[in-house]
């Protein structure tokens, strides 16, 4: 059920602390982390706690939790000092984008020059 932890995911297993994370920011509703393949400079993973899908799934069933995500990334920004030079947030949804863990959740991008189009 969307919202509820998945035994099998990922995402909910950094969330719940039985897997290790480099954790940079965490409030009651998002985690931010590094991620382990970055692909950028800085490359932060920003996640609500709850498990939903993909972006689109969250934003359907908890607009506020997607609100706090993309708030999350700015302030993740900030905190890494990228946000006066540009950044990007990414959500992939669905294989064919490249999502590979199906717990939303948004990329943050910054520390290089980031072309247009991405991919």
């Amino acid at each position: 059920m969307a919202g509820e932890p998945q035994a099998d995911c990922l995402f909910c297993k950094i969330v719940s602390g039985d897997v290790p994370a480099t954790i940079v920011r965490e409030t009651e509703t998002t985690v931010a982390f590094r991620d382990i393949n970055p692909q950028a400079p800085c490359h932060v993973l920003v996640i609500p706690r709850a498990h939903y899908p993909d972006g689109a799934a969250l934003a359907t069933a908890a607009p506020e939790v997607a609100a706090d995500v993309l708030r999350e990334a700015g302030e993740v920004a900030a905190q890494e000092k990228v946000d006066g030079h540009g950044y990007r947030v990414v959500f992939n949804t669905g294989a064919g984008a490249g999502q590979t863990v199906f717990h939303a959740h948004a990329h943050l991008l910054a520390g290089r020059g980031l072309t247009w189009p991405p991919g």
